[in-house]
This record gives structure tokens, sequence and C-alpha cells, in this order.
């Protein structure tokens, strides 16, 4: 990949401007796309592990919603576009070597995986559903028949999406603070966590509340590390990449950051579910809730302080 850098005078921030050309639609798609790509890798892990009828939740009804997330994702997406009307070209090439191109491969390929999944369970919330043509039911006999199949391309699929999540900053080598390898493994992590508060908050079942709780823990723990990484990175690399962690480090992002992202969304819910699993009478609702808006901060706050990363010249 070739980069051309033009340079007219030093960067002075009350003569050039900053430019967000990624708003509030890039973090909410890639928020909801975590989101779908925890609830099915769960759903297909659980099913594989033959533990539906201990977590009917998450292989059963948290996997209908996923349908709705990524077309509310996707909607997202296409509203960023600056030419709407050639989204098509994406689907006319391959190229490996670009995030972009591979991660709306994957989105046209676990899209319709998260609705026949859906429709394998419709019946959960409707249960006199009928599909009315023979050929819709000979469909459903062949996928219910092959559903291990299924079930593996919906974790393999799943886990790349939440990966891609964050290479599609990180491969951007122009803003310092996306440029780390880090971004993908956290925001898998991450999408996963949210996933888990999903399931915990959709649950009727107090097992499978406590079993997700444990293993959003885990996940929360796996982020601070991932977190603590990343900061420990740029603070041994180039000034550059010291100056842009400095944007979470006494910078405009410090509170934010710290507050919101590591405060509410990991220690306060990992504080709840640690008590819940002591039996201390806790709301159950609070965690997953914040977990959900510490996911969903942490996607706007590096999106936003990337953008105002730049290298020094």
């Amino acid at each position: 990949m070739t980069e051309d850098l033009i340079v007219s005078g030093r960067m002075n921030h009350l003569i050039d401007p900053v430019l967000e050309v990624w708003e509030w639609q890039i973090p909410s798609y890639l928020f909801l796309g975590g989101l779908a790509a925890g609830i099915l890798f769960f759903a297909g892990l659980i099913w594989l592990r033959k533990k539906e009828k201990d977590y009917p939740t998450s292989v059963r009804l948290a996997p209908l919603i996923v349908p709705i997330l990524l077309v509310v994702g996707l909607f997202f997406l296409f509203l960023d576009l600056k030419h709407k009307l050639y989204f098509w070209r994406l689907y006319t090439v391959i190229k490996l070597g670009a995030p972009m191109s591979w991660g709306a491969w994957v989105l046209l390929l676990i899209t319709p995986l998260s609705f026949i999944w859906a429709a394998l369970h419709i019946r959960d919330i409707f249960p006199n559903w009928d599909w009315k043509f023979d050929f819709i039911r000979k469909l459903e006999r062949f996928f219910e028949q092959n559903k291990t199949y299924l079930a593996w391309a919906m974790i393999i699929l799943a886990v790349v999406l939440g990966v891609y999540t964050g290479i599609l900053f990180s491969a951007f080598n122009g803003r310092p603070l996306w440029n780390t390898s880090i971004l993908g493994p956290l925001f898998l992590v991450s999408g996963m966590s949210g996933g888990a508060a999903i399931i915990v908050l959709m649950s009727k079942s107090n097992a499978e509340r406590h079993y997700f709780a444990r293993v959003d823990l885990l996940l929360i723990a796996i982020e601070l590390v991932l977190i603590v990484h990343m900061f420990m990175g740029f603070l041994s690399s180039t000034q550059t990449q010291i100056d842009a962690a400095k944007l979470f480090l006494g910078g405009d992002y410090t509170a934010p950051f710290w507050i919101f992202v590591v405060g509410l969304g990991l220690l306060l819910p990992a504080l709840f579910e640690w008590m819940e699993m002591k039996n201390r009478k806790i709301p159950w609702m609070v965690a997953p809730v914040l977990v959900l808006f510490g996911g969903i901060m942490l996607r706007f706050i590096i999106a936003f302080a990337g953008q105002v990363s730049q290298w020094q010249l």
C-alpha cells in the first residue's frame, strides 16, 4: 500500500481544521456488528456443546434479534457512504488487503446465515408459525439436518466479523491511535461481552444468567488486559504514538474514556457480577446494561479520538 504525504507548513490547530470524516454512523455500525458477532458466536458454540436445554436463550431467543442488528447496522453504513448508488461495486472485486472489501463479503455471508438461524427458531416466539410453501418447509428441514455445519459457519464468520470491526480502524496507518494490532482482538472481545450481556438481559433463567455473567466477567478481564497492553505499546513506541496515547492520559479524551469505558463500562459491571456470584442482592439488569453502554462508548471514543490523532512532522 502506497501512501503519499503532502506537507505545507506545520499543522496548526488554529488554522488547519480537524476533519471528522467518520461521524456517528460508523461507530454505531461497529457496535451493532460486534453485538451480532457475539450473539451468533455463543449461539453456535452452545449448540455444538449440546447445552441448548441448559441455556436456551443463547441458542434460540437472542439470535432472533441478530438480523435486525445487522440490517440496522448496514443501514447506518449505507448512510455514511458518499456515493450510495455505487455500493454494489464492493462486490465486483475481492481485495484481501483491504478490510472494507473482505468485511463487506463477510457481512454478505453472515447476514443470510443469521436469518436462517432465526427462522429455524421462530416457533419459540410464534408456536403456530407455518411457512405455507412446501419449498420453504424443505429448506427448513435441510438446514435443520445440517445445523452442525451452520453452527460452525456462524462461529467462524462471527469471529471474523468481530475482529474486522477493529481492523477497520487499525488498517488506517495515517492515524497513530488506530495504528495498533490490538484493536482487532479488543473489539472482538468487547463484542462478545456485549453479546453475553444481551443474553443475560433476555434470559428468564437464573442459571443461564449466572453462567453468562461469569463468561462476561472473564471477557471483561481480557478486555482490561488488552487495553493495558495497547497503552503499553503506545508508550514504548514513537513520540507520535506516545502523543496519541496522551489523548487518554491527560488529554481531551481522558475523562470520557476512563469514566465511561473503563469505569462504568468495565470495572463497575465486573464488580456487580462478582457480587452477584457471592449471592449479594444486586439488580441483575444493571451490569449488562453498563456493559452495553461501555461497548458503544468504546467505539465512539476510539472513532473520534483516532481522527484527532495525527503524525507530527
